[in-house]
């Protein structure tokens, strides 16, 4: 894997949290919690900030995210913990212990 990190692959059949409204927006960001009941652990949205509404995400199978952002795909292995934040060309990936703790 590129990161250097241990990659955690997701299943298709797994969902993740996506910020839909958002979509369009840049930058695309995503933060990814540990695995449990059913959701990969990731969460998705775009834009310059992340809203603290209850409702801000949606259940989605991982299985659908190519319909949204395809872009994201490739960051979707990274494993608990790890942040992305991409705007065209613009790539950061980093480790974010907070998430995990």
């Amino acid at each position: 894997m590129r990161f250097s990190a241990e990659p955690l692959p997701c299943s298709g059949e797994e969902k993740l949290g996506i910020a839909v409204e958002t979509i369009g927006n840049l930058p695309i960001n995503g933060l990814r919690h540990k695995p449990e009941n059913g959701t990969c652990g990731w969460y998705i949205w775009c834009g310059e900030s992340m809203s603290e509404d209850p409702d801000f995400f949606k259940p989605l199978h991982v299985s659908h995210v190519r319909e949204y952002l395809p872009e994201i795909e490739q960051y979707l292995s990274l494993p608990p913990g790890f942040r992305f934040l991409v705007a065209g060309d613009y790539e950061d990936v980093w480790y974010d212990p907070e998430i995990v703790m």
